[in-house]
């Protein structure tokens, strides 16, 4: 089994994983007997759901946690969605064997509503539980998102009111038709032409009516937001089936609209790692220096020298740039070194003679302005261009919170408008951060 010789934690990004999952739906659905009428078509979840109510499933914590689960999940719209999603859910917990073992248990079978061929199932019950049994064994990592489309992203952005995204409402989903150049969305360069926003802020788009998503976005004027999107192409690159004859209709209604490919953050970036369908930086954590109470730029070049005289041992860390947050991650995923909201970070860059040495400065103590110091944090790329990109990525994120907190009423009127003016107030805002605590300058 060629899941089995994984010694990675199992992704949605295997290709291994789909047609796995295919054939333990089709081994769910043998022997289910459909109603005469065939009026409500019965699937393998409505055999699952019913052990929700069985009496002896408390005895069972974590499948009958599994199964209230999957029942409360209301982005899951059909009885394949539910089994899906319960499938994905069991794989991670390493339940399947218990629920089917539960199932054979079972008795009377036809009082929970659903007709099934115990008889021709149990032929097969040793070799399959064995292989559940084997399949426990794995390490399962899935994205219980990735059950509703073969790639979801977050795309987190501060308030801006022009996105810069023209929106087409195709089959009550909403796509995203262009990307304008020049915009706030194309500099964040997460959303693609062909996208569909599934949600906005925790709120769901589905079933969308004409004007859904402005009246939303009126709603959360002012604050930060959060896209849920659905990818137009799987991690292959191919175009996500499902999508299609909504893609075919775009093109119908706009004749200029074209797919648009992701050319800055793609699969086969070499020094990139995907989680939760966000890239990643392998990067080495060189170390931290408490530098005194002044943070500029001038500073980080004194904090490099300091740490690497520290001799300490490089960590090997991943490395997220958020739309509100900067966050290193062990290598394994296993812990969170530490995370800084931009509006702590008060300077980045990297050195001169070495460009793939960056550092950034964050106050040890923001809540006291007067008595706080600052920390210079420093790290090492594999390439030049990981550096300059971090770098200039923590910027422009700065850059926008600090306009988002001078104009909170109209913050991202125009995005280059926005741009500008945030350069000119964080310059400002820098100079009064230092005098604010009597500094020198």
């Amino acid at each position: 089994m060629k899941l089995q010789a994984e010694s990675s934690p199992i992704m949605d990004r295997n290709p291994n994983l789909n047609p796995f999952c295919d054939i333990l739906e089709l081994i769910f659905r043998k022997g289910i007997r459909q109603p005469v009428l065939g009026l409500k078509r019965r699937d393998y979840w409505h055999l699952l759901e019913q052990l929700a109510h069985h009496h002896s499933c408390g005895e069972l914590i974590q499948l009958t946690v599994a199964l209230e689960k999957t029942i409360a999940n209301k982005k899951t719209l059909t009885p394949q969605g539910q089994g899906r999603y319960f499938i994905r859910l069991a794989l991670n917990q390493k339940s399947l064997a218990t629920t089917i073992r539960h199932l054979l248990h079972t008795p009377k079978l036809s009082e929970f509503g659903v007709s099934f061929r115990m008889s021709n199932f149990l032929l097969y019950t040793e070799p399959f539980l064995s292989l559940l049994l084997v399949v426990s064994q794995m390490n399962f990592a899935l994205d219980l998102e990735a059950v509703f489309a073969q790639v979801c992203e977050l795309y987190e952005t501060v308030p801006c009111r022009d996105l810069g995204m023209a929106l087409r409402y195709v089959e009550k989903r909403i796509f995203v038709s262009e990307v304008i150049a020049g915009s706030q969305a194309e500099a964040d360069g997460c959303v693609l032409a062909g996208d569909i926003i599934d949600e906005i802020n925790g709120i769901s788009t589905r079933n969308a009516q004409k004007g859904q998503a402005q009246s939303v976005l009126q709603k959360l004027r002012g604050k930060p937001l959060c896209f849920r999107l659905i990818r137009w192409k799987c991690h292959d690159g191919s175009i996500y089936r499902p999508l299609v004859p909504h893609l075919q209709v775009l093109q119908q209604d706009i004749p200029n609209f074209q797919l648009k490919y992701d050319n800055t953050l793609n699969e086969e970036k070499p020094e990139a790692i995907v989680q939760d369908g966000r890239f990643l930086y392998s990067l080495r954590y060189l170390g931290q220096v408490n530098i005194g109470t002044y943070g500029g730029k001038e500073v980080l070049d004194e904090g490099i020298t300091k740490v690497l005289e520290q001799n300490h041992v490089p960590q090997e860390v991943l490395f997220d740039v958020k739309e509100t947050e900067v966050i290193s991650l062990k290598k394994d995923f296993s812990q969170v070194l530490f995370h800084h909201h931009y509006p702590e970070i008060s300077s980045v860059g990297h050195r001169v003679d070495k460009r793939t040495l960056f550092a950034y400065c964050v106050a040890d103590s923001p809540e006291t302005p007067h008595t706080c110091s600052f920390i210079c944090l420093v790290f090492e790329t594999k390439s030049e261009k990981d550096a300059d990109e971090i770098i200039m990525r923590i910027g422009e994120c700065i850059r926008g919170w600090i306009y988002l907190i001078f104009f909170p009423t109209c913050a991202g009127t125009m995005s280059r408008m926005a741009s500008s003016c945030a350069v000119i107030f964080y310059n400002y805002n820098y100079t009064s951060y230092k005098r604010g605590r009597g500094l020198s300058q």
